[in-house]
Parts: structure tokens; C-alpha cells; sequence
């Protein structure tokens, strides 16, 4: 990885167009420079194009180099990338999507609008509308039915493009440091996002508080009566009575604040009034609720599910080429044969694995707690229990199968 990243930094360093732009521009200008004296004298344009000649040819030259320049940059990097990652083939033998390519075509359609590409999007439904996918049966999975079809209707509609369009119009307003828009969204909103206990609009209306009442000189407003303290203040009695049943705590903690104004940084409300990260926190939670309102996840599942993959496949090949050497199968089709770690934030299911078995639960089997509070899988169970009194295998408590309830996670 040190070999990548030096030649990250060389490809960075070598392959920018800076300079070129900078040649192409001076050529332009000696070009317009030679038009603008054959049009005030067209007796010399003869002799202004011949004087021409060499400074274009210089400059061409010049041209020339910057990009072979970027191109033996680009060269270098994908070899240092095939030489620390060389090319393996994909095991091909095996594709549990193969049976289902609508559902895959309706991932890729509605990350292309979730992306904002509403043209591209539509573009996409159009072709697959008029080709649609036919599914390849894949022995070992559940393969689709009539009632499986996926419904594009929906994904085509207009309406779903203008709300997407409006949560990039709101977030644009978020990065240019204005809460406004996304608070009238949140007003508009409020009984959906009450019901879903979301303290979203209270935390908009918070960081406005403290966006205001830090003052012209960090939040750049005019400074009038609207803005600094009395704004804040102002803000608080217009906007806060509405919040004081649920966050009458954060309310009383803004307004204490005040008292340490003059020695803000050293107060024990610093924490509070610190924006570096509150911006991008409070854009990452519209996001999140705006899709949740749509019935959506707030990040696309095919940027996850691709990421999630690639973060897999190492160990995944490496498995297969072992299977392969050992001449051995995969022996299921609910869990992976190896543990992948990912990322906590990919990571939606719970996962219990039986300390009798070893082997994950699943809808077939799942976890059952029995009387004692110890939990296996029900597979597990039945065969301790063998439909009669059995002991728990970690405690001396006695019962029988029966008595187990299952849990769900």
C-alpha cells in the first residue's frame, strides 16, 4: 500500500492540467492577438501569420508535453495498481442475482435518482420498459414468480423526481449555511416526524440558535437586531415554545449559556455552541428522515451493497480458490461459509450464532430463550429436547422444549 500511495501522490502531482490549461490559454491569446492586428491592417496579415508560425509551433510542443507528461503519470499508477492488485477471475458458476435482474434494475434506477440524475434515470426505465431483463433460473435460490414482478410506476413518476429535487435544493442551502429552508421543511413535516419520535426540527431549530447568537463575525449575516444575541433571543421566544415539553433540558442549557458569553470557549456549554461537525450532522439527519419519509433508507442500497461487496470480495475469492483446491462445496445458502468484517454503520441485523451448534440462526432457525434466560437455536434445541425433559447445557436448570419461546432480533 506505501508503493499506491506514492504513486498516488506522484499521479497527483504530475498528472494536473494546470499547466496546460495555462499553454492552451496562451496560445488563444496570441491567436487573438494576430486576428486583432489583421483587422485593423489587412495589408499585414501575410507577415503577422508568418510571424505567427514558430510561437504556434512552440506552443503546440508545449501542449504536447504537459500531456505526455500526465499520460506516462496515469501509466505508471495502473501498473503499480496491477502489480499490488493483479486481476483474478470472478467465479462465474454461481450468480444468486441471476434470477432476479428487475429487482437489481430497480436498485440501479433509484440510485440514479437518489444521485439527482433524473435524466439518466429515466432514460434507463425507458430501455429496460422496452428490453426488459429475462431471469436465469439459479438452482438453490427462490426464483421469481408473476407476483414477484417489480412495479416501475412508481420510480417513474414525476413526483418522486421533484422531492428528490427539493431534498438537493434543501441540502445545497445546508452547505451554504442556511437552515431556513430545512426548517420550513420540517414544519411541513412535523406530525410524520413526531410519529416517528425524530427530533430533527428541534435540532434545526437549535443550531439556528446557535448559528445566530454566535454573531456576525462567525456566521457572516448582517449584524443587525436580527442577528448575534438579540437574534438569538428573538429566535428563541418566536421558536421554542413548542419545544418545551419534549427539550425543556436543551432549552434551559441554551439560555444559561448566555451568562457565559464573554468567556464562551472556557464555559461549560462550549461543547454546545461548537459547529465544526454540527452542520454535516444535521445535513446526515434530514437526509436520513427525508428518505424515511419516502419509506427509503437513508443511504442507497446499491452504493452499500456494492461497497459491502468489494469489502468482501478478498476473502471471498480466497475462500473460492480454496474450495476449488479441496474440491469441496459450499454447504449454504443462508449465511457465509466465513465471517466478513464490515463497517458498524453496514451492519443492520442483528446476528446471533448458537453456542451449541455453532452456526448462525435464520428464519428457519431461529434463536429460542428458555426458561433459565439461556438462548440457542431451535434446531439445537429440538435435539437436546428430543420431545422430552432435558438440562440446559450452561446451568443446571431443567425444562422442556415447549416452555422456550422464541426471540426475534
Amino acid at each position: 500500500m506505501d508503493t499506491l500511495q506514492l504513486e498516488l501522490a506522484k499521479l497527483g502531482r504530475d498528472a494536473n492540467l494546470t499547466q496546460s490549461i495555462a499553454d492552451v490559454d496562451k496560445i488563444i491569446e496570441q491567436l487573438e492577438r494576430a486576428r486583432g492586428a489583421i483587422v485593423e491592417d489587412p495589408n499585414s496579415a501575410s507577415i503577422t501569420l508568418a510571424k505567427l508560425q514558430n510561437p504556434l509551433k512552440h506552443g503546440f510542443d508545449k501542449v504536447n508535453e504537459d500531456l505526455k507528461k500526465i499520460h506516462q503519470g496515469y501509466n505508471k499508477y495502473g501498473k503499480a495498481l496491477d502489480k499490488n492488485f493483479p486481476s483474478k477471475a470472478l467465479p462465474t458458476e454461481y450468480d444468486a442475482l441471476a434470477s432476479h435482474p428487475a429487482l437489481i434494475n430497480r436498485a440501479i434506477a433509484m440510485h440514479l435518482l437518489r444521485e439527482g440524475q433524473f435524466s439518466v434515470a429515466s432514460t434507463f426505465l425507458e430501455e429496460i420498459q422496452e428490453h426488459p431483463p429475462q431471469p436465469t433460473p439459479t438452482p438453490g435460490t427462490p426464483n421469481p414468480s408473476e407476483e414477484d414482478e417489480v412495479d416501475l410506476t412508481f420510480l417513474k413518476s414525476k413526483e418522486l423526481q421533484d422531492k428528490f429535487s427539493n431534498m438537493y435544493s434543501i441540502l445545497n442551502q445546508l452547505k451554504a449555511r442556511n437552515l431556513r429552508p430545512a426548517i420550513e421543511w420540517a414544519k411541513a413535516n412535523s406530525v410524520e416526524l413526531e410519529k416517528r419520535g425524530s427530533n430533527l426540527e428541534f435540532e434545526l431549530s437549535k443550531l439556528q440558535f446557535v448559528w445566530l447568537f454566535l454573531g456576525p463575525s462567525v456566521n457572516g449575516l448582517p449584524d443587525d437586531v436580527h442577528n448575534g444575541l438579540p437574534g438569538a433571543l428573538q429566535y428563541a421566544k418566536d421558536h421554542f415554545q413548542s419545544f418545551q415539553i419534549r427539550y425543556i433540558r436543551d432549552i434551559q442549557q441554551l439560555v444559561t449559556a448566555m451568562v457565559y458569553r464573554p468567556n464562551l470557549r472556557d464555559s461549560p456549554y462550549y461543547r454546545t455552541f461548537d459547529t465544526q461537525t454540527a452542520w454535516d450532522d444535521v445535513s446526515a439527519s434530514f437526509t436520513r428522515e427525508f428518505c424515511s419519509l419516502l419509506g427509503l433508507a437513508a443511504e442507497s442500497p446499491l452504493y452499500i451493497a456494492a461497497t459491502a461487496g468489494a469489502i468482501a470480495l478478498p476473502t471471498l475469492l480466497k475462500l473460492a480458490s480454496i474450495v476449488k483446491e479441496k474440491r469441496t462445496e459450499w454447504t449454504t445458502q443462508n449465511e457465509l461459509p466465513v465471517e466478513i468484517a464490515l463497517p458498524r454503520s453496514m451492519i443492520f441485523h442483528a446476528i446471533f450464532v448458537c453456542p451449541v451448534s455453532k452456526e448462525q440462526t435464520t428464519e428457519d432457525n431461529p434463536p429460542m430463550m428458555m426458561p433459565c434466560g439461556h438462548v440457542v437455536a431451535k434446531e439445537s434445541l429440538q435435539r437436546l429436547s428430543k420431545g422430552t425433559k432435558f438440562k440446559c447445557p450452561y446451568c443446571p436448570s431443567e425444562s422442556q422444549a415447549k416452555d422456550a419461546r422464541e426471540i426475534i432480533l
